[in-house]
């Protein structure tokens, strides 16, 4: 009986060399690079535009009574009017009621909280040397305890005639006396004692300048 033989012939495929690897990497690389720029080059203005409508809805809110305000930024040791457009950080806002009188300054400022930057902003007037308004901008404190500092009325209601002089002072919750002094949240006194840390950064760097203005 006669048989017939098939021989099958192994394929080995070769192992891409090293300049190929290098290659695919790299083009890989560059479309990676070229999507994560293009995003951001559309997401930036977005987010921008976005802060700022936040930062000008904080000021009326921290400043009541508010319906215009100027930007000023720092020169030196005086204060002159921010030109358009201009981006520096060392500003602050000079708001005015509805017949043009000035109301106070809002200011922002920043400091470390117990998860994360606390960042925050506040109107202050020279001429009683209050604070009569405080919004936090920016924080990533514990959800139910550290985030009251953002949703507690209570709270909240510390910052609507506090006094800045000698310093603003954190104490338990119910013991406030002086105009001085913030109840602190309980169970959130740490995120408490950021608010009052960035409050009194604020005026360290803003108070003398504003009050001679």
């Amino acid at each position: 009986m006669a048989t017939e033989e098939h021989t099958q012939d192994t394929v080995v495929e070769k192992e891409p060399g090293p300049l190929r690897l290098i290659v695919t990497l790299g083009v890989a690389g560059l479309v990676s690079g070229l999507c994560l720029v293009g995003a951001y080059i559309y997401t930036d203005p977005l987010i921008k535009a976005s802060k700022a409508r936040a930062l000008e809805a904080a000021i009326y809110e921290v400043l009541p009574g508010c319906t215009k305000f100027d930007v000023y930024e720092l020169k030196g040791d005086h204060l002159e009017k921010a030109r358009a457009g201009a981006g520096t950080e060392l500003r602050v806002f000079l708001g005015y009621d509805k017949g043009g009188a000035e109301i106070g300054y809002a200011i922002q400022s920043q400091v470390a909280g117990f998860q994360d930057v606390v960042a925050g902003i506040f109107g202050y007037v020279p001429s009683s040397k209050t604070i009569i308004g405080f919004k936090v901008l920016e924080s990533k404190e514990t959800p139910g305890l550290g985030d009251k500092i953002i949703k507690d009325a209570r709270f909240l209601e510390n910052f609507k005639q506090l006094a800045v002089e000698p310093e603003i002072v954190l104490v338990k919750h119910g013991e406030k006396q002086q105009p001085n002094e913030v109840d602190a949240i309980t169970g959130a006194t740490i995120s408490s004692r950021a608010v009052v840390s960035l409050l009194n950064t604020g005026m360290k760097d803003w108070k003398e300048i504003l009050d001679k203005k």
